[in-house]
């Protein structure tokens, strides 16, 4: 298994423990959203793994704590790519 299909799963686990936990619930607000617009649940999960990637990215490269208030403002935004201000 290549390491872009490893990090892809592990990004799928977190979404799908934000959703089960409902912590943030904009995750599955947002979830749930994404699919009556009619994207696949595969899709669904790309499109939020890229908040959830934004925010891991500023933590490991920059060593910033996790910005709640950006990933939520980003899951709003979707399907727009998120921004990392």
């Amino acid at each position: 298994m290549e390491s872009s299909e490893i990090m892809r799963e592990q990004i799928f686990e977190v979404i799908n423990n934000q959703i089960s936990d409902n912590n943030p619930p904009e995750t599955r607000s947002t979830f749930q959203r994404l699919m009556k617009l009619g994207y696949s649940e595969f899709e669904t999960k790309q499109l939020i793994g890229q908040c959830v990637a934004v925010e891991l990215f500023k933590v490991i490269k920059n060593q910033e704590p996790f910005d709640e208030n950006r990933y939520v403002k980003n899951l709003k935004n979707l399907p727009k790519e998120p921004f990392d201000d």
